[in-house]
């Protein structure tokens, strides 16, 4: 086979993408990717030995991250900016190897390499390099957790929000997929990434409500105005905030796509009248949103699916996204801001966007939020108003198979809250689902990047009931998955104690039947089924 990569809900055949990935990843691209990934052991390696010599700060950590953070499902697709991960990684090993006396200036050298060695090194490098079914499982599993910890750590970073703690973390975790462990260790090394991953996204909350406020319930237009916008998507909340800047008072609108949709929430972006709404759905369906929309687009983060002729004039890349021959925003300078001019200028010469529906959606269900209504929240489910809450969190994806949280969502009882953060809630919040005593039906808490809520919310309100265990709450969790994200937030549920998850469409192809097993033994997740049993299983809270 010419590659392998079954990091995704989607992979072919629910084994492994060994042509091409289901995602648009080309086999050079693919390679590129793990040899990044096993550049960056080496230098974790490395940097685990200048920690102990005092010697590491906390730009190593937070390259780490935003490589890593490249290489997550349809985040970047550009083989020459993935080749100067590659070579960064390298250097910055051996400038480290060379401060802690680890190899002379020859030897670092040498290490290097040249770029002709980079596809036969790939090649040796990738994930079928470990023969071991369980072994290379549990590897794997823990740099899928770690990938999705460096996307949340690298959007806090941005908003100048670190902790050394998280990067030392990482970079110890990625060495230990290097050495020979039990499994027993490489198990409880996978539950400590779910620790941490709840301090990565605890600090993520912070640096997001610090410096924009708390979201809050707002209705959100899906309808468009006659200026020329310009369609912003991904995760990084930044990026939204300058863009809004700079385009203030140009005749230009902004409208969020699908994971951006939540930084209508935030009242630090209400105030910008151009700020117009969302348009479209989750992001598996921007081929044709992006060509309705007419005007460009900015991909903030993953997820980008590849560029189709309609608009590959007007798409433009940022931050760790990449797409081969899409201009791409650079890094802001140090106490500077990303210039995002020409996108406003390309923008003045596009129609208006055709407009693909109308109305408005309602969302901002963070924890403050939430933690706002408590008082009615409890007093509805005392008096049984409300039976049970269901986390219906996670991300949405192509497959028909996601019709499932669709026909879910619409089959439960009108006495049920659904709980959702992630591009999962495209598959209902549309619907008219109605509400229980004021409160909406769907409490839509954020981005993938905000379900640290959800986690909260249960902790609140196991206080609140004065429960000794988080799984007598009566809530039930439905996640939908599909990239390393959340992955990373299944592995904090679990270090939470939460059990009796039913995760789908599918479970993850990279789980060996061993490592399921102890996964189901120990926290009871387990594959969705029919509708009808899941729901029926889900009011009694099993």
């Amino acid at each position: 086979m010419s590659m392998f990569c079954f990091q995704c809900q989607e992979t072919a055949k629910g084994t492994g993408c060994t042509v091409a990935g289901v995602c648009g990843k080309k086999e050079n691209t693919a390679n590129l990717q793990d040899l990044l990934v096993f550049a960056l052991k080496g230098l974790a390696l490395t940097a685990v030995e200048a920690k102990q010599q005092g010697k590491l700060d906390n730009s190593t950590g937070l390259f780490i991250c935003q490589a890593l953070f490249a290489t997550i499902t349809n985040a970047n697709f550009d083989d020459s900016r993935i080749t100067a991960l590659v070579k960064e990684a390298l250097s910055r090993r051996d400038s480290l190897k060379l401060a802690t006396g680890f190899v002379s200036e020859e030897d670092s050298v040498r290490w290097n390499g040249g770029e002709d060695q980079f596809a036969a090194k790939a090649r040796e490098v990738g994930v079928l390099s470990q023969p071991n079914e369980d072994v290379r499982s549990l590897r794997e599993l823990l740099i899928y957790g770690l990938k999705g910890m460096a996307a949340y750590a690298d959007h806090a970073a941005m908003l100048g929000f670190e902790k050394t703690e998280i990067y030392d973390y990482m970079i110890s975790a990625l060495a230990s997929t290097t050495r020979e462990l039990s499994v027993g260790e490489m198990v409880a090394e996978v539950l400590k990434c779910g620790e941490v991953a709840v301090t990565a996204m605890a600090l993520l909350d912070e640096a997001n409500t610090t410096t924009y406020g708390n979201p809050e319930i707002t209705k959100v237009n899906i309808g468009v105005k006659s200026n020329p916008g310009i369609l912003i998507s991904g995760h990084d909340l930044k990026d939204m905030e300058e863009l809004l800047e700079q385009t203030a008072g140009t005749g230009v609108d902004v409208y969020t796509h699908s994971e951006m949709l939540p930084a209508n929430y935030y009242p630090a972006f209400k105030k910008y009248p151009h700020f117009v709404g969302n348009y479209g759905n989750a992001w598996w369906q921007q081929d044709k949103e992006f060509a309705s929309f007419n005007g460009p687009i900015l991909m903030t983060t993953n997820c980008i699916t590849p560029v189709k002729d309609t608009y590959k004039d007007r798409i433009y890349t940022t931050g760790m996204a990449g797409w081969p021959g899409a201009v791409h925003i650079p890094e802001r300078t140090k106490g500077g801001k990303k210039d995002f001019s020409q996108i406003i200028e390309k923008a003045k010469s596009c129609q208006p966007p055709v407009e693909i529906e109308k109305g408005e959606i309602i969302g901002g269900f963070a924890h403050h939020q939430v933690m706002a209504l408590a008082d009615k929240v409890v007093e509805a489910v005392k008096s049984g108003a409300v039976k049970r809450f269901v986390v219906m969190a996670g991300c949405d994806g192509r497959h028909t198979s996601r019709n499932y949280y669709t026909q879910v969502a619409e089959n439960l009882p009108k006495d049920t809250i659904i709980l959702t953060a992630g591009c999962a809630k495209y598959r209902y919040n549309k619907l008219n689902l109605g509400d229980i005593g004021g409160i909406p039906r769907v409490l839509d808490a954020g981005q993938c990047n905000d379900s640290y809520s959800l986690a909260y919310i249960a902790l609140q309100l196991k206080q609140v009931f004065g429960l000794d265990d988080i799984n007598d709450l009566p809530i039930s969790y439905d996640i939908a998955w599909y990239e390393q994200k959340a992955v990373v937030v299944l592995l904090a549920l679990l270090y939470l104690g939460v059990k009796h998850i039913r995760l789908g469409p599918t479970l993850p192809a990279f789980l060996s039947p061993n490592v399921a097993k102890v996964l189901v033994e120990n926290f009871d997740i387990k594959p969705i089924g029919t509708v009808a049993d899941d729901v029926a299983a889900i009011m009694a809270g099993k």
